[in-house]
């Protein structure tokens, strides 16, 4: 099963997309920055200090060390031999990858973990899946904790949200229902007899996951870690002028996340934008403030991770390359 034939050629093919969001996504806030005035804009974003960027980097770091510890966590589930060490520079060199498509260029952690450790993909794909249904389970839990605990969000809006976030957790991780769907599947296309083999192979170690132990810290982790993100959107508001609860600051910034993400841009690139500066707007927030902290919070999120993935990409290369040789020596 290969999975990304050179990752760093992969890197370079999804630049020109990364480029071409990235200008739309920075025009359209540069129209609404101008729209509420420069002067006003400029304003709130020199308001941050070096200290204050700093507090908003440690919290986003802080939920990647968590993550990076829950993918270390699956890796053990399934008995991928890789340390702590090598679990983290593979989780954080993918960040490189965020800027593809889906993020499907995240599967080149499946690569290195091939080449490092010659574990089979069909084995340790269920990672990369429980990776993402985790996110997915703990955005919805804040959500409906943000719809209990906050009378000040669009609830309306948050509910079916997080009841939707849930459902699909659920079944992206059920053994029982993804054996189903892969049978019925290769009942309708009955072609590819050995890809359908090694998508039920991958399947049938979807079970170790469900259990207590694993599923309590693998939450934890993503709530945890989550919620410090939603923190430091609540304390960016406060700094820049905008009175805020920390309950509407988490549900507003999980569900600009969810919404950024169905729209399976890179990164969640404009739709993610687009839907925190019009959830906060619902809070009343002008715009000379939800537009500023809006960028501020991608640069010290998703941006931070990509810069942190960029520098951490070629020395996961480089330990998979060497891994690679040593194998074949």
């Amino acid at each position: 099963m290969a999975l990304t034939a050179d990752p760093s050629a992969e890197l370079r093919r999804n630049r020109w997309i990364m480029f071409v969001l990235v200008a739309v996504v920075v025009g359209s806030l540069a129209a609404l920055a101008a729209a509420t005035g420069w002067e006003e804009t400029w304003a709130s974003l020199s308001a941050l200090t070096s200290g204050q960027v700093a507090v908003l980097l440690a919290l986003s770091l802080i939920n990647y060390v968590l993550r990076g510890l829950r993918w270390f966590l699956y890796c053990r589930v399934v008995h991928v031999p890789v340390s702590l060490i090598q679990a983290f520079r593979h989780y954080f060199g993918g960040f490189a990858m965020t800027v593809t498509p889906g993020r499907l260029g995240e599967l080149v952690r499946m690569r290195w973990i091939n080449q490092e450790t010659r574990f089979p993909y069909e084995r340790a794909a269920p990672i990369l899946l429980m990776d993402r249904a985790a996110d997915l389970a703990a955005m919805g839990i804040l959500l409906f904790l943000a719809f209990l605990l906050s009378a000040e969000v669009a609830s309306a809006s948050l509910l079916p949200v997080a009841a939707v976030s849930l459902v699909v957790a659920l079944l992206l991780t059920r053994q029982s229902i993804a054996m189903a769907a892969i049978t019925l599947f290769w009942r309708t296309v009955g072609r590819w007899p050995r890809l359908f083999a090694r998508l039920r192979m991958a399947a049938r170690t979807l079970g170790p996951f469900s259990h207590p132990y694993i599923v309590f810290p693998a939450l934890a982790a993503g709530l945890l870690g989550w919620f410090c993100e939603g923190l430091a959107l609540q304390y960016l508001l406060i700094w820049l002028g905008a009175e805020i609860d920390i309950w509407p600051a988490v549900g507003i910034f999980a569900l600009a996340m969810i919404t950024g993400g169905a729209t399976g841009a890179p990164g969640g690139l404009g739709g993610a934008e687009a839907a925190m500066v019009g959830l906060l707007s619902l809070q009343g927030i002008p715009l000379e403030i939800s537009v500023p902290a809006t960028v501020i919070i991608r640069l010290t999120t998703l941006w931070f991770a990509i810069a942190i993935g960029v520098g951490v990409f070629p020395i996961a290369t480089h330990f998979a390359n060497k891994g690679q040789r040593l194998r074949e020596t």
